[in-house]
């Protein structure tokens, strides 16, 4: 058999539903809100194939440039050979969601306004930098009524 070469090719467990997740979409789906400059990750719902993108962009992450009754306008960034484009496609919304990751980045802004506030009322200068995470502390293992093990290598021999 020959190489086959269609717009679908090797999407077999790509576009294909979760086990237990096959039927109608849910109406949260179709009641999110999505704005321009939102960003948002592309995953295909194989079981709808109107505004399906293609199997390149599944998985990928987009910002919102265009919103209309029932699809969004994504930009993402494709490589191709040494440089980045920006491709722009129009995906419905039942093959996207809102992205998360950005949302350690939010709350670590919220938490270091919150610290400078009080830092303010105290008067006491806080370094919000991220730390990083040290090593343990030094603790001593009990051997529970058995005798250490001494592990060393085998010592090496020439057999003739």
């Amino acid at each position: 058999m020959g190489k086959s070469y269609g717009y679908r090719r090797g999407t077999r467990h790509m576009f294909s539903r979760p086990y237990r997740r096959h039927g109608p979409e849910h109406l949260s789906t179709y009641l999110k809100v999505y704005k321009v400059g939102d960003i948002v990750d592309i995953k295909a719902h194989g079981g709808i194939h109107n505004g399906m993108p293609h199997k390149f962009y599944h998985g990928r992450t987009g910002r919102v440039f265009n919103v209309t009754k029932r699809a969004v306008g994504v930009v993402v960034n494709k490589q191709i050979g040494n440089r980045y484009l920006p491709k722009r496609i129009n995906v419905r919304i039942e093959h996207i969601k809102h992205s998360r990751c950005r949302e350690d980045h939010l709350n670590r802004v919220r938490e270091n306004e919150r610290r400078k506030l009080e830092a303010r009322e105290k008067g006491v200068v806080f370094d919000l930098r991220r730390q990083p995470v040290g090593p343990r502390k030094a603790h001593l293992v009990k051997p529970r009524g058995r005798e250490p093990e001494l592990v060393e290598p085998i010592p090496y021999e020439i057999v003739v």
